[in-house]
């Protein structure tokens, strides 16, 4: 890859997490690309898979070899939906082990890492990436990251999804007029990250330009009640019986303002199920009026010589006395979105619970005065 001012990583790393380069810069880096490796956080969901496989299929259709790689558990739906794409997935990270070593023979000559910026999210793919910065570039949509992973950033915290930025890297690399007119095996991984990042399209990070976007690939030839049916509509008993475990757990605090489950290592025994079974637990009572805050608290396996973990998952309703549940699990160790954020705490999970509670409590702003002739 020859260099120039638009190269991705002509400049120093700037400590912020600030975006560095346009979608144009990247397109323009990567089409100087011979082989180029894609990663993404651990156990990825909709929005990271679908980005990945997307940009992979993209940089294909332009005669540059390019391969994803994945840090297990995977969706249950991964595989119908990644069919043929070059797709390395590693085992979740085992003890003792310094990271994982992905067969990139000859080395890429670039290396995007797309919806994280995180060393943490990307667990035992971290001392690799982190050997390469001057080649890796980040797509991203999150609020806080770490900018030392590379100077090439580029960055869009209110995109609603990586799959929206993508979007426009893979219509210049693929030489689309526009989304709609991209090819379906490139335009269904993107429609997938926008709407499973959306809540497909509920949830208030869905934006005009969204939308647009949504309904080019739509014209794409995307079959939205397919991949519906595919992602949403494939659970398994395991769902059901931990959903039960999880409401017959809720507390209600802060005058019903937040509602907080939890699951123990018990629990998913008793369910025969994994955390993939949990997906949705924390906004499912966002339907509550009252609930401003939704938080699933699960309990993680023991390792030896391993403090307890416990993973947090909040989500928050928009509005006037919304909770910015990002600023939140950032002050923790966590980070997301405003809406949308996790943290994980080496704590057992009833002290876990406490912690939680009470950063919760603090970011609260004060309950609003009932209205006059409300029922009390």
């Amino acid at each position: 890859m020859t260099t120039s001012p638009s190269h991705p990583h002509t400049h120093a790393a700037p400590s912020a997490w600030t975006p560095t380069r346009t979608a144009s810069q990247v397109a323009s880096a990567l089409q100087g690309a011979r082989r180029v490796a894609i990663a993404t956080h651990a156990k990825p969901d909709g929005d990271a898979a679908g980005s990945t496989l997307a940009l992979a299929r993209a940089l294909r259709l332009a005669g540059i070899d390019a391969h994803c790689w994945y840090v297990a558990p995977m969706p249950r739906w991964f595989e119908p939906i990644a069919g043929d794409t070059p797709a390395h997935i590693f085992e979740a990270p085992v003890q003792g082990r310094k990271g994982v070593t992905p067969d990139t023979n000859p080395e890429p000559d670039a290396i995007i890492v797309a919806d994280t910026g995180s060393w943490a999210q990307l667990d035992d793919l971290a001392p690799w990436v982190r050997a390469r910065p001057e080649r890796t570039i980040i797509i991203d949509h999150h609020l806080s990251g770490d900018a030392d992973m590379s100077a090439a950033r580029l960055l869009v915290p209110d995109a609603a999804a990586a799959a929206e930025i993508v979007a426009e890297v893979c219509v210049l690399l693929s030489g689309a007029p526009s989304a709609a007119a991209l090819p379906l095996d490139i335009a269904e991984p993107l429609y997938l990250g926008l709407a499973t990042d959306t809540g497909w399209f509920r949830y208030s990070n869905t934006s005009p330009r969204t939308l647009r976007l949504a309904a080019d690939l739509r014209e794409a030839g995307v079959d939205a009640p397919r991949l519906f049916q595919l992602v949403e509509q494939q659970d398994r008993p395991a769902r059901l019986r931990l959903l039960a475990r999880a409401l017959s757990s809720l507390e209600l605090l802060a005058a019903d303002r937040v509602g907080l489950m939890r699951l123990s290592r018990a629990d998913f025994e008793f369910a025969h199920g994994d955390t993939d079974d949990t997906t949705g637990f924390a906004s499912d009572i966002l339907s509550v009026a009252a609930i401003q805050v939704g938080v699933l608290l699960t309990e993680s396996p023991a390792k030896p010589g391993k403090p307890p973990l416990t993973k947090a998952s909040l989500r928050s309703k928009p509005g006037p006395h919304a909770v910015d549940v990002a600023a939140l699990t950032k002050a923790l160790g966590g980070g997301g979105h405003a809406r949308a954020a996790g943290v994980k705490l080496a704590l057992p999970l009833d002290q876990a619970r406490d912690a939680l509670v009470s950063a919760i409590l603090a970011a609260m702003p004060p309950a609003p005065s009932p209205s006059r002739g409300a029922h009390q």
